[in-house]
C-alpha cells in the first residue's frame, strides 16, 4: 500500500520509562546482585555468601557519595536508583542533579547519595554497571545522530541488544535522540533473508508472493522486506510492502534507489553502516536508517561513585 504518514506511530517509536515493566527489571536487579554477593550463575555457591569486604564497616557509619561524570555523557537509566537501593535494603537515598536526556560534563554531578556506609559500598559496582551501560548507550547513540545533521532521517536501532537487557537499551537509544525500529519479533512481519531462504523466495516474484501472503496474514502488522538486490525492488513494491529495507547497497546506488522506493513505500537503510557514512546518507535522505552498532557497538560511560 502507498505510504501513510497515519502509520508513523507504528513504524518507529521510543520506549518511555513508564512503559518498561518495574517487576522485568527488579528481577534483573535481583540477578546481578547475586552475582555479586551469592555467587549467582554458579554451578556450586560459595559457602559463606555476602559482601566480605564490607562486613567490616560499622552498621552505624554513614555514607555520602557523588555520582559524577568523567567525561561528556548523556544520562540514561536515573530511574534504577530507587529500585536498586531497594534491593539492598533500601536505606539510601539519591538527591538527583540531572534527568535522563541531560548532557553532563565532565566533572558535573549527576546525584548525591547518602546511607550506611556499608549498604552503599555493596550496591556501589551494581549501581554503576547499571548507569554506565545505559548511559553508553545514549551518548554513542547521540552521536550518530549529530551525525545526520539537519537531515530528516531517523536513525533506528535493531535486535542486536544484550539479552534479557533489551527494553532497557531501547530506552537510552531513544534518551540519545535515536527511535526505537521494533521491540521484537511480535510486533512487525519483517522478511529478511535467512526467511526468504527458507521459503526459497530469492527472485523477485517469489519474493512478491510472500509479501502477499504476509499482508494477508497479518493485516494488523506492517510489513517490511529487506532486499539486497535492485531486481527484488519492484516486485516487493507491486506487492504491497509498507517498509523496504535496502540491504548493503553502495551509496551510489542509494541514491538511484532511495527515491524509487519512496514513491510507493517507506525507505530504509541498513547494513554495514557506521557513523562516518551518515553525513552522506542523510543527504540522500530515506525515511530511515537502522545501525545495531548504537547498542552492541557502544561502550560504557565513564561515571565514578566519589566518596566525601
Amino acid at each position: 500500500m502507498p505510504r501513510d504518514i497515519g502509520q508513523i506511530d507504528q513504524l518507529v517509536r521510543r520506549l518511555r520509562w513508564d512503559e518498561l515493566d518495574l517487576v522485568w527489571l527488579r528481577q534483573l536487579i535481583d540477578r546481578a546482585r547475586e552475582e555479586d554477593l551469592n555467587g549467582g550463575g554458579l554451578a556450586q555457591a560459595p559457602k559463606r555468601k555476602g559482601d566480605a569486604t564490607a562486613a567490616f564497616i560499622s552498621p552505624k557509619k554513614i555514607g555520602r557519595a557523588k555520582l559524577i561524570a568523567r567525561t561528556p555523557t548523556v544520562v540514561a537509566g536515573l530511574g534504577l536508583i530507587a529500585p536498586i537501593f531497594a534491593a539492598y535494603g533500601d536505606h539510601c537515598r539519591a538527591r538527583l542533579h540531572a534527568r535522563d536526556k541531560d548532557l553532563i560534563q565532565a566533572g558535573q554531578i549527576i546525584a548525591e547519595i547518602e546511607g550506611p556506609a556499608a549498604e552503599l559500598l555493596t550496591a556501589e559496582r551494581v549501581l554503576l554497571n547499571f548507569l554506565q551501560q545505559l548511559s553508553g548507550v545514549a551518548t554513542w547513540t547521540q552521536k550518530h545522530v549529530n551525525a545526520l545533521g539537519e537531515s530528516s532521517v531517523r536513525l533506528l536501532d535493531t535486535r542486536k541488544t544484550t539479552p534479557g537487557f533489551r527494553v532497557l537499551e531501547k530506552y537510552a537509544v531513544g534518551v540519545g535522540g535515536g527511535w526505537n525500529h521494533r521491540i521484537g519479533l511480535f510486533d512487525r512481519v519483517m522478511l529478511k533473508d535467512n526467511h526468504l531462504a527458507a521459503e526459497e523466495s530469492g527472485s523477485g516474484k517469489s519474493l512478491g508472493d510472500l509479501v502477499r501472503k504476509a499482508r494477508t496474514g497479518r493485516p494488523d502488522l506492517l510489513v517490511e522486506v529487506e532486499v539486497d538486490t535492485a531486481a527484488q525492488i519492484q516486485p516487493v513494491l507491486e506487492a504491497g510492502a509498507d517498509i523496504v529495507l535496502l540491504d548493503n547497497f553502495s551509496l551510489a546506488d542509494l541514491k538511484v534507489h532511495v527515491p524509487e522506493v519512496k514513491k510507493l513505500a517507506w525507505c530504509e537503510v541498513s547494513g554495514g553502516v557506521s557513523i562516518q557514512h551518515l553525513p552522506e546518507i542523510g543527504g540522500i535522505a530515506p525515511d530511515f536508517v537502522s545501525c545495531g552498532i548504537l547498542t552492541h557497538g557502544a561502550g560504557w560511560a565513564d561515571i565514578g561513585l566519589d566518596w566525601d
